[in-house]
């Protein structure tokens, strides 16, 4: 151990601020916040079909995200429909037009991302999103 190192929280704060500072803008773009570009991720990438399993995947309270899903509906970005085994919950699906929105704002994002890991050499940029990755996983 270095006993001399900065707290993980300390020196990933930086980072992660940056992130987000570089991603709002592109979200906005997008006509979408943080918390809707989460909710497509996980529609895009998995089959989670509740509300409440969507809730628990990217970590916010169910109740807390409704707003959020008003508008993707509104916008045309997600479907809600009454499960039919049980018309109080609510089976979530991502629309054509809602996976267009948020693979071109991954795009956008991911750029913007290159470009910030641009000074790393390829091998040191594969290792950190290798550790990004576990250190994900781990968190979940």
């Amino acid at each position: 151990m270095d006993a001399d190192r900065r707290d993980l929280a300390a020196m990933l704060h930086p980072l992660v601020e940056s992130l987000i500072a570089m991603e709002l803008p592109i979200l906005a773009e997008h006509g979408i916040s943080m918390w809707a570009y989460s909710v497509l991720s996980v529609l895009d990438d998995s089959p989670i079909r509740t509300q409440a399993a969507l809730a628990t995947a990217i970590g916010a309270d169910k109740t807390r995200i409704i707003s959020t899903l008003d508008a993707l509906q509104a916008a045309g970005h997600i479907t809600r429909e009454p499960d039919p085994q049980d018309r109080r919950v609510r089976l979530l699906a991502i629309t054509a037009q809602g996976q267009k929105v948020r693979r071109s704002a991954r795009a956008r994002i991911q750029a913007a991302e290159d470009q910030l890991l641009s000074g790393l050499t390829t091998a040191d940029r594969r290792a950190f999103m290798r550790v990004a990755r576990l250190l994900s996983n781990l968190s979940h």
